[in-house]
C-alpha cells in the first residue's frame, strides 16, 4: 500500500536517471537504462508462489544465465527438457562458478518430471506460475527484502502507483522490524483506511483470514488492494488492545496528494511530504511558492511516516532548501562513487524545523540527514527507520522487472545510517492517546513551540 495508500514503496530510495528514456533489457545483453519504479509504500500478490517456492529456490539458480542470454529461448529449452524416468541429479558439493550448468539443468529436468509424475492435486499444474516461481526464487535467495522480481502484472501495477492513483484503502504499509510482519506506517486523510479506524503502527496479522506471516511486503499489499467497491477484511494487532481487531475496509479509487501545506496565523508555514514520488516535485514547488508568497517567517517540514521514493526527486527538493555543497553520495560494490550536489542558489532563508519518526525512511532520511549535517534546521521527533541503501529497477523486454539493491548512500558528512537511523535534535515521542482521543498532535505542537523561539 503505498507504498501511497496501499502501495508501499518498501521504504526504498530509487535511483531514477533517464526516467523518460527507453531501456534495453538484459535479455539483449545490454545494460538497461534506469527507469522509474516503486513502493511503496510499494505492493503485489503471487497466488501460487507458496506452492512453487521450494522448486523456485532449487531451480531459481537457472535464471542468471537465462537472463544473460535469452530468457525466452531459455524457457523454451527448459520446457522441452522432460525426459521421463531420470533420477534427481545431485551436485558434487563443490560450489558452482555459474548458477546454470549441466548439473542444475539436469536437476531441473528431473524435478519437473517428478512433479509431473507424482504430484497430486485436483487442478492442473500451473506451469506459468512455476516459471515465475523460478525467477522469484533466485532473487529471494539473496535474502534482501529490497530486491524483488516483479511479474508483468506486478510491474504494471507499480507503474500505475507512481502516478499517485490506485485502487485500495489509503494506507501506507511497511515492514515492522520487530515482528517481521507488515504494518500500517501511515494513513492518508479522507480515505477508507482513516474512516475504518486504522492507525499508524497497526500490525497486519491477517488479510481476508489468511496469515501474512512470511509473506513479502508486496504480497501483503497485493492482497489489500483490489477492485473498487470490494471489501477487504483485516485482522489487526494494536498495542494496548486486549485482543485482535477485526476491521472491514471498502476499497475505492485513491488519489493521493504527496504534499500538503497550510499557513498558520503566526506566520509559520507547514509543508507535509508523504512520499517522494514522480508527482511530488511539482507539488512541493507549488507549496513552497505559496508559503514564501505569504511572507512566512518560518517553516515546519513534516516527513514523518514518509517511506521514501525517488532519489532524484528528493535531491531536487533538497536543492530548494540546502546551501551550496554535497547533498548525498552513493557507493556501489566496485567502489564507484556518485555525488548529488546543490549549487545553493535557491537556499531556504528562514528558520526550519523538520518532523521525523521511526517510519521516516530512505529518501526521507537523505533529506533529514543533509539538513542535519548542514545545521540548516532542527529535527524533532524520534529516530528514523535506518535505510541507507539504494535500489535500481531494471525493466525487462517481456514486461517483467527486477529491483536490485545496487549501492549504499552517505550523508554529506559521510555517515551511512543503514540500520542506525538519524537521531532528532529534540526527542519527542508521539502521544497516540492525545492524538486519537483529543485530536492533539503533540509532536507538531512541539515543532510550533521551537520555531517560535527561532523566529524570536
Amino acid at each position: 500500500m503505498n507504498q501511497n495508500g496501499d502501495n508501499n514503496y518498501y521504504n526504498d530510495v530509487y535511483d531514477r536517471h533517464n526516467v523518460n528514456q527507453e531501456t534495453q533489457s538484459p535479455y539483449s545483453g545490454q545494460q538497461p537504462s534506469l527507469r522509474p519504479g516503486n513502493p511503496g509504500p510499494g505492493r503485489h500478490e503471487r497466488d501460487n508462489r507458496g506452492n512453487v517456492f521450494l522448486l523456485g529456490v532449487l531451480a531459481g539458480v537457472v535464471v542468471m544465465t537465462l537472463v544473460g542470454c535469452c530468457t525466452y529461448a531459455g524457457v523454451r529449452v527448459y520446457q522441452k527438457i522432460s525426459s521421463r524416468g531420470q533420477q534427481v541429479a545431485s551436485s558434487s558439493g563443490v560450489p558452482a562458478e555459474n548458477v546454470v550448468n549441466d548439473v542444475t539443468l539436469k536437476k531441473l529436468e528431473s524435478l519437473e518430471e517428478l512433479v509431473d509424475q507424482y504430484y497430486y492435486k485436483d487442478e492442473d499444474i500451473d506451469t506459468d506460475a512455476m516459471i515465475e516461481g523460478m525467477y522469484a526464487g533466485m532473487i529471494d535467495s539473496l535474502n534482501d527484502p529490497y530486491s524483488v522480481y516483479y511479474t508483468a502484472q506486478e510491474w504494471q501495477e507499480m507503474m500505475q502507483d507512481t502516478e499517485g492513483i490506485y485502487f485500495g484503502i489509503g494506507a501506507y504499509v511497511s515492514l515492522d522490524a520487530t515482528t517481521g510482519m507488515a504494518k500500517i506506517s501511515g494513513v492518508i486523510a479522507g480515505t477508507p483506511a482513516e474512516e475504518a479506524g486504522l492507525r499508524e503502527n497497526d500490525i497486519i496479522y491477517l488479510v481476508g483470514g489468511e496469515t501474512t506471516q512470511g509473506l513479502e511486503l508486496s504480497e501483503v499489499v497485493s492482497r489489500i488492494k483490489g477492485e473498487e467497491g470490494s471489501t477487504v477484511h483485516l485482522t489487526i494487532y494494536r498495542e494496548g488492545e486486549p485482543d485482535y481487531l477485526e476491521i472491514d475496509v471498502v476499497r475505492r479509487r485513491i488519489e493521493s496528494p504527496t504534499v500538503n501545506y497550510e499557513m498558520y496565523d503566526n506566520g509559520v508555514g507547514y509543508i507535509q511530504i508523504t512520499e517522494f514520488d514522480d508527482v511530488t516535485l511539482d507539488q512541493f514547488k507549488e507549496a513552497l511558492a505559496v508559503i514564501k508568497g505569504s511572507d512566512a517567517k518560518g517553516l515546519i517540514l513534516d516527513i514523518r511516516s514518509n517511506p521514501g521514493g525517488s532519489l532524484l526527486v528528493v535531491t531536487d527538493i533538497a536543492r530548494m532548501i540546502l546551501p551550496k555543497g554535497l547533498i548525498v553520495y552513493t557507493e556501489d560494490k566496485y567502489g564507484k562513487r556518485d555525488e548529488y550536489s546543490c549549487d545553493g542558489k535557491n537556499e531556504l532563508n528562514m528558520p526550519l524545523v523538520v518532523l521525523i519518526n521511526g517510519n521516516s525512511a530512505s529518501a526521507s532520511e537523505i533529506l533529514a540527514g543533509a539538513i542535519k549535517d548542514y545545521g540548516k534546521g532542527t529535527l524533532i521527533g524520534t529516530t528514523t527507520f535506518g535505510k541507507g541503501i539504494v535500489q535500481r529497477v531494471l525493466p525487462l523486454t517481456d514486461g517483467t522487472a527486477l529491483k536490485l539493491t545496487i549501492s549504499s548512500y552517505f550523508t554529506p558528512n559521510g555517515n551511512n545510517i543503514h540500520g542506525v537511523g538519524i537521531d532528532p535534535d529534540i526527542e519527542c515521542e508521539f502521544d497516540g492517546e492525545a492524538y486519537y482521543n483529543e485530536g492533539v498532535d503533540n509532536q507538531l505542537e512541539r515543532a510550533k513551540q521551537e520555531i517560535e523561539k527561532m523566529i524570536g
